[in-house]
Order: structure tokens, then sequence, then C-alpha cells
């Protein structure tokens, strides 16, 4: 099975400082929809992995996150995509979970569900914690320009191996080519 994992604020939409906390500020960023589509059409599942802290900041509730995600599976349908699964933290920094990324709770849910080793299965995330988080169960770490990626790209501690690219379109080109 070829899977991907891929970050949702700054790689598939817009992300926002004030969050995203509403379907009508779900934006995706061009070509993002595309590159899903692409992806799926030749086989690959999709699971989006997400930090999503304006539950714990009372910026959103769950009831809204599920109104944004439906909003995303809508709009990827439409492109001709599909993504296969969403795994996300509720909680903030300072609740000291195992699943907000940096650390790997929510790749292991992910191994658990889908039952499989996650080592060497592509993460793309424009954060460093999204790149940590994944490299701790093996996976090829991606980086996007957008969002936070263009300044992630400076980070001291990125993981040697991590193949940089301009946005989810090119990674995903990169990868159906290789």
């Amino acid at each position: 099975m070829k899977l991907i994992v891929l970050d949702r604020d700054g790689v598939i939409n817009r992300d926002s400082e004030a969050y995203i906390k509403s379907p009508d500020e779900w934006q995706p960023l061009s070509g993002s929809l595309e590159a899903i589509a692409q992806l799926h059409r030749a086989g690959w599942k999709i699971v989006v992995a997400t930090n999503q802290s304006g539950i714990a900041r009372k910026l959103l509730d769950e009831k809204t996150l599920a109104a944004i995600h439906a909003k995303m599976h809508c709009e990827v349908q439409k492109a001709g995509g599909w993504i296969d699964d969403i795994v996300y933290c509720p909680h903030g920094p300072e609740d000291d979970c195992a699943c907000r990324k940096p650390r790997p709770g929510l790749f292991h849910q992910i191994a658990h569900k889908w039952h499989i080793d996650l080592h060497g299965v592509p993460c793309v995330g424009d954060s460093l914690r999204d790149l940590q988080a994944a490299r701790q169960l093996g996976c090829e770490p991606i980086l996007v320009l957008t969002g936070n990626g263009a300044t992630t790209r400076t980070a001291v501690d990125l993981p040697i191996e991590t193949l940089v690219f301009p946005d989810l379109s090119d990674a995903a080109r990169h990868l159906l080519a290789s």
C-alpha cells in the first residue's frame, strides 16, 4: 500500500495565525487539491495529520472542525481526489499530550489504524514539528515552502534527509515520478 501523510494548515490550505475557525476560513492553496487528486488516482492512500489547538483554546469546537473537514473532503472530491483519513490533536501546547506534533502520537494512530509500518512513508509538512513527529516513526520528511515552510527551511535541526519542494504539487510530482 502506498500511503502519504499530509499536514493540513500550510500544506493543503492557507494557514492563519488566528487559526482556521470556520469552513469559510478554510481556503485551499493553489494546486493542493489537484495534487491530492493526482496521488489518489495513482493509488496512494491520503492521510491528514493535524494539530488543532484551536479546540483547546476554545476558538472552535469539534462540530465546527468536522464541518471544516467536510468542506475539505468536498473540495478534494470536486478535484477528483479522496482523503482516506484525518487524525488530529485537539490539545494545546501546555496540555503535554502524546499526540501533539512534534510528538509522534498521531503517527502511532495512523500506523495502528492502517496496520502499516511507517518507515519510508512520505510525510509532507510546512513546520519543523511535522517533520520531527514523522521522523520518529521513520517517515520520509518532505518540507513544502508554503505556510511556515520558508522559515522552517532555515531551522538548524531540520532532518538532514528532508526533501524540499515549493509546494504540495511539486512534492506530488516528485513522488509520482519515483
